[in-house]
């Protein structure tokens, strides 16, 4: 699913700096796992990751993933000192965030009128009463 080609893939893993083949492959192999999950609605996007050429720094290694789940956009941001970090870092914020962008809204919930709007005490969207009083 990711690729450095823009025809090829619906994301797209570019990277600045002097980012090493391993690391590469490391986080393309991470990222199609998270991207790639059964029940998981069609993702776009980017994500890309950077060493900073000044290596003075404590965390020289940044990923950031700006994709559409179904689209919702969801960005994500990691800084790490070394590229494995940086990239499982990126992993699981980005699982994460894609579970909460394609879940949490199919749940239906919407938000309630108050009682004074005209919505009924109590009830929360897609909830019923089904006991009535004796």
């Amino acid at each position: 699913m990711t690729s450095d080609n823009p025809a090829s893939a619906q994301v797209q893993l570019r990277t600045d700096g002097d980012v090493d083949r391993e690391t590469l492959a490391y986080a393309r192999q991470k990222i199609d796992a998270v991207l790639n999950r059964p029940g998981l609605p069609a993702v776009t996007g980017e994500v890309r990751i950077t060493r900073a050429t000044a290596h003075h720094g404590e965390h020289p290694w940044t990923a950031t993933a700006d994709v559409r789940v179904d689209g919702r956009q969801v960005v994500v941001l990691a800084e790490e000192a070394t590229g494995h970090e940086v990239v499982d870092q990126l992993q699981g914020r980005l699982r994460r965030q894609t579970d909460k962008a394609a879940h949490t809204w199919d749940v239906g919930r919407r938000p309630v009128a108050p009682p004074w709007r005209g919505g009924r005490p109590g009830l929360a969207s897609g909830e019923s009463h089904d006991a009535h009083p004796a």
